[in-house]
């Protein structure tokens, strides 16, 4: 087993999302930080994984290797398709969760269904976002790339598949193995086609989306048969269970080496590694500031919104994470800290010049669409315009308001399906403002908890990778502030009025 050069046993977690992939090194007992790296991925909504395959080289190395690493796990952007052809070629251009040119066929599959037996069977009512409704759009938009795919893989699957070792011929030491495909529930659970209660795939949901039958990669052991024309899907492995353990030396992008002997863990979606690296447990819900917003908790018990509203996700762990995603978060500051021509701190300092509410101006933020409420196509809209409001400080408000209010929509959805809200936990990059901060005591009206500032996906991969290592899940210090509730109701009433 690999050991650092101190003794201690090291593991790697990475988080490879939309735009950026972070590597964090640690001590498998104690969690302790021994160094990082990161790199960066190009924009779009549309992306060829070469560029996810090169920045993960890159950031091994920007993290000094890992020569003295015993084990990985990678967590990913959910979602996203990852379609491969019979030789381990990419068919196309990943779709990513934020691309929704396939909105028409997530209504297609609804209406074809209906909400309640979607949700009965997958946890979730499909939206542009997930794996399957690209995989319908694939169908209908592009019937010559649909005909010459073998298997789907979601990005964190498709990159520990190429870290083993496996992809295409002339670039990979084990070749197209589809079979050799793996993932996790957590990440399975978000693609429209597994039931995270029986924790099987669904076949004829993934017939329905991309007009061919399937079938899971089969593990070495298995001599089971089946449809051999078949697209393949990742076999799901135990939250604790090696999705694989290099056999020979891989090389990777950026000059760096993966060493036989590496164990690499079954890896996560993005919001399960975060989960399980700020140890949610029962009556703890994190709010999620990165460039979009999410709203996750853990809980024992079967989540069931025929809404859609709330998705029904597996965790990292073998528990639910009732999800809500809105694509437009610290994407919000951004728009408008470029409009007033100032950085996400100084966007905060004027937020906090205008009173609570902004005297009525509200700035409902779908500047991309959004995808919770279901509105792809929508505007983002700014109402409550008048002399006294129209200025820089009242503007700055409205935005970290509205970011705010949308999100608590989310938590709300999530306390209906039955979830008890004991711990509120705000992360992200806009975590880290101030104003963001006093904001949501105000617009969520009770505690909120500020862990300190870290890359909380990429811990929980290492977390798993030192649970598959040592056959237990470590328990790793996370410390926070309190920012005490500072009710302001009146703040999400006009917000509510506006997004109507």
């Amino acid at each position: 087993m690999a050991e650092s050069a101190d003794g201690r046993r090291l593991v790697a977690g990475v988080d490879s999302s939309t735009q950026s992939c972070k590597v964090t090194i640690r001590d498998a007992d104690t969690g302790a930080v021994v160094r990082e790296g990161r790199a960066s991925h190009p924009d779009g909504t549309s992306v060829d994984p070469r560029h996810w395959w090169d920045a993960l080289g890159t950031a091994i190395a920007d993290a000094g290797g890992f020569d003295d690493v015993a084990a990985v796990a990678i967590a990913g952007q959910q979602h996203g398709m990852v379609a491969l052809d019979a030789d381990g070629h990419v068919v196309r251009d990943a779709l990513l969760w934020n691309d929704v040119r396939s909105a028409d066929a997530a209504a297609q599959l609804v209406e074809e269904l209906g909400r309640e037996a979607w949700v009965a069977r997958t946890g979730l009512v499909p939206v542009a976002s997930f794996t399957g409704t690209k995989l319908r759009w694939l169908r209908d938009a592009e019937t010559e790339n649909a005909a010459r795919v073998a298997a789907v893989a979601l990005p964190h699957d498709w990159l520990s598949w190429r870290l083993r070792g496996y992809g295409p011929t002339d670039e990979s030491p084990l070749g197209p193995d589809l079979d050799a495909l793996a993932t996790d529930g957590s990440d399975a659970s978000g693609t429209g086609y597994w039931d995270p209660v029986r924790r099987e795939y669904d076949p004829e949901l993934f017939e329905a989306a991309l007009g061919k039958p399937m079938r899971p990669a089969r593990s070495a052991d298995d001599t089971t048969r089946g449809d051999d024309d078949a697209v393949v899907v990742p076999r799901v492995v135990a939250p604790d269970e090696a999705m694989g353990t290099l056999e020979g030396d891989v090389e990777l992008p950026g000059g760096t080496v993966a060493r036989a002997g590496l164990v690499v863990g079954p890896g996560l979606g993005d919001n399960a590694g975060a989960a399980l690296g700020l140890g949610l447990g029962p009556g703890d819900v994190a709010v999620s500031l990165g460039t979009s917003g999410t709203v996750f908790g853990v809980t024992d018990t079967e989540v069931a919104d025929p809404s859609g509203t709330v998705a029904g996700f597996a965790d990292g762990t073998g528990s639910r994470l009732p999800i809500v995603t809105t694509l437009n978060a610290a994407r919000v500051l951004e728009v408008i800290g470029g409009l007033l021509s100032v950085d996400h701190g100084e966007l905060g300092e004027l937020a906090l010049q205008a009173p609570a509410g902004a005297d009525g101006l509200v700035l409902v933020p779908y500047f991309v669409g959004e995808r919770t409420p279901n509105r792809p196509d929508a505007t983002a809209s700014l109402v409550g315009m008048t002399p006294a409001t129209t200025d820089r400080a009242h503007l700055a408000r409205a935005a970290v308001e509205g970011m705010l209010c949308a999100l608590a929509d989310g938590l709300a959805a999530v306390e209906d399906t039955g979830v008890h809200v004991s711990r509120l936990l705000l992360i992200g990059g806009a975590a880290r403002n101030e104003a963001v901060r006093a904001v949501a005591a105000q617009v969520f009206g009770r505690d909120v908890s500020i862990p300190e500032p870290g890359e909380y996906v990429a811990s929980g991969a290492a977390r798993q990778a030192a649970w598959v290592l040592t056959g237990s899940l470590p328990s790793w210090e996370v410390s926070a502030t309190v920012v005490p509730a500072d009710p302001h109701p009146e703040v999400l009433e006009q917000y509510r009025a506006a997004a109507r």
